[in-house]
């Protein structure tokens, strides 16, 4: 059964709703979904089992989907997906004819390794020893040396009536990794012909040259495009020019 996700809109014009990705939420996106909004409606979600959307069992990708059109009503609308949300956003575009345009950032229709790092430390947390962030953040250092990555873990750590608690479903996600980490077979013929565009960040390694063939195998129109001094986090490293590259495609 689709899920109504947790949503925040800006703007209004077309529809452009951003999809984030593996232990993310919306508000991550808030600063691009706010310049987007000059021109469009901006709508950010979170995804099953992240952020204030309800938690489920299965972490499919056509699950994911399907929750996207439901949450948007199933009309026209282009989706911008980082990452996980990039694949649960080609396969929205795969299996539905409401896309009209498409941005895939830092991620291809190809497997992935596991982020077992990421998962361990916040599972591996003892949330009845911890009070404030801060405390958590000095444990997982241990594990996660990157203060950004921890940081960017630790938005999903709420204090309650003094209380810790995740605001992602870990087992849920954990049961799904291995859904997560692949993309789903799709019989020949199945394409998105709408206008698309890839975004890779010139120094992360997860959409690369070798990847281009099987992504137009899928995605006839795809274009590519490579974002300067920029990892797998393109938006939140270099937003500038990551918003040049959007607006021009949304704007064609």
């Amino acid at each position: 059964m689709a899920l109504r996700l947790a949503a925040a809109e800006y703007g209004a014009g077309s529809t452009v709703a951003i999809v984030h990705g593996l232990f993310g939420w919306g508000r991550n996106w808030t600063t691009i979904a706010q310049r987007l909004a000059a021109r469009h409606r901006v709508v950010t979600l979170d995804l099953r089992n992240h952020g204030n959307s309800p938690w489920a069992d299965g972490m499919g990708y056509a699950e994911m989907a399907e929750d996207v059109r439901e949450t948007l009503g199933g009309e026209p609308a282009a989706l911008i997906g980082h990452s996980m949300g990039g694949k649960a956003a080609m396969v929205a575009a795969l299996t539905g004819d409401w896309v009209e345009r498409l941005v895939v950032v830092d991620i291809a229709p190809v497997p992935y390794p596991a982020p077992a790092a990421e998962l361990a430390a916040m599972q591996g947390l003892d949330l009845a020893a911890v009070t404030r962030r801060a405390e958590a953040d000095r444990v997982m250092a241990a594990t996660i040396p990157d203060p950004s990555e921890r940081a960017f873990l630790l938005q999903n750590l709420v204090f309650e009536d003094g209380r810790a608690r995740w605001r992602l479903n870990l087992a849920g996600i954990e049961r799904g990794m291995p859904e997560i980490l692949g993309f789903p077979e799709f019989p020949p013929g199945v394409v998105f012909v709408g206008p698309t565009l890839f975004i890779a960040g010139a120094e992360s390694g997860y959409l690369r040259q070798e990847h281009q063939p099987g992504i137009r195998r899928l995605f006839p129109a795809a274009e590519f495009a490579a974002i300067a001094d920029a990892s797998h986090w393109i938006h939140a490293e270099q937003p500038e020019a990551f918003l040049r590259v959007v607006e021009r495609f949304l704007a064609e």
